[in-house]
């Protein structure tokens, strides 16, 4: 497998990345960049769209289009398809996906988006379920069959220290999952904790239980922004500058989440204000996680990534071991000083 120095680029690369404001201005014509969302357009992207709105991408030189995913494990073939250059995807799933497709990685994560996995299991307090994992045995728990949650599920498992069919699935799709939680066709379902937004919208927050993978120790890097490897090797300014924007729009939906949601609704005015809002709450305390406050937002741990990659290789019993360097290409990041959240 080709591999990239985790902790340094080559002079070529820093190079290519330099200047930005002037790359730009002597570039007449913008570079198209395809980015695909994980999902649907709600308050948990609405940085993408601020990005877009405010023109900041355009000030890099790229003309960024922007379509709804189907799932964080979709978007990775989506990239390594070449329909779309970026995208936003579960990095869990991108170290499965680079097992099984060894040698140069076709999809790499340059943008470490949720620092935390926001992976939860919701369940009705009224089917016994509390806030104990152990809760969950004998129960019925809906998922959609790709899904990121569903899929991290073994690992939460083996830090329990019990079995993987501790409970009962039930295969739903994204849209009905909510209608089966609030008609009790089943005792919980999976999220991603932000998207649980429209559930606490039908039912009260005190009659459900959160189960955060994160409180059974289980700590894993969630959705990062995706790159395919052409762009990664033929076009690191564009990239780069795709992820200065996005660091900056991310900077400003902390700041004022009001205006983030504003663009979102641009995109999409069905929004609810208020709803997204509230997910957009849940979404920060993922994205700026205590680690974020040591190296700043969109970076990782290097020993913290590789303890996930050596989870996922043993979960799923893959033959190859995908290394740090080729899951998470940090040459493009923006400066640590543009990343590093405000006490």
């Amino acid at each position: 497998m080709q591999r990239r120095h985790f902790l340094a680029s080559s002079a070529a690369t820093v190079s290519a990345l330099a200047a930005p404001a002037a790359w730009s201005q002597s570039t007449p014509n913008l570079t198209p960049i395809k980015f695909t969302l994980d999902f649907r357009i709600t308050g948990q992207t609405s940085p993408f769209f601020l990005a877009q709105s405010k023109g900041y991408y355009k000030d890099e030189g790229l003309d960024v289009s922007i379509d709804v995913g189907s799932g964080s494990v979709a978007s990775i073939t989506r990239i390594a398809s070449g329909v779309y250059q970026m995208g936003l995807g579960d990095i869990s799933s991108l170290i499965e996906f680079q097992a099984k497709q060894p040698g140069t990685p076709l999809v790499q994560a340059v943008y470490q988006y949720y620092n935390r996995a926001p992976f939860a299991i919701i369940g009705r307090k009224d089917r016994g379920i509390t806030s104990d994992f152990r809760s969950l045995e004998g129960k019925k728990i809906a998922a959609a069959a790709v899904e990121s949650t569903r899929r991290a599920w073994p690992m939460v498992a083996r830090k329990l220290r019990v079995k993987d069919d501790f409970f009962q699935w039930s295969t739903t799709d994204f849209a009905s999952r909510d209608n089966v939680v609030v008609r009790g066709d089943v005792d919980g379902a999976t999220y991603f904790h932000d998207s649980a937004v429209s559930l606490f919208a039908r039912m009260k927050l005190d009659d459900l239980s959160v189960l955060e993978y994160t409180s059974a120790g289980v700590n894993l890097y969630g959705n990062a922004i995706l790159a395919s490897n052409a762009m990664t090797t033929q076009n690191p300014a564009a990239v780069a500058g795709f992820l200065r924007a996005t660091n900056r729009a991310i900077h400003e939906s902390m700041a004022d989440p009001a205006a983030a949601i504003a663009a979102t609704k641009l995109r999409e005015p069905i929004l609810n204000e208020a709803v997204e809002l509230e997910r957009w709450r849940i979404t920060r305390q993922y994205i700026a996680a205590a680690d974020t406050r040591r190296h700043g937002l969109g970076d990782v741990f290097k020993r913290t990534l590789e303890q996930q990659v050596d989870e996922v290789v043993d979960v799923f019993g893959l033959k190859v071991r995908p290394g740090v360097e080729g899951v998470f290409n940090r040459a493009m990041l923006p400066a640590q000083r543009d990343r590093i959240i405000p006490a």
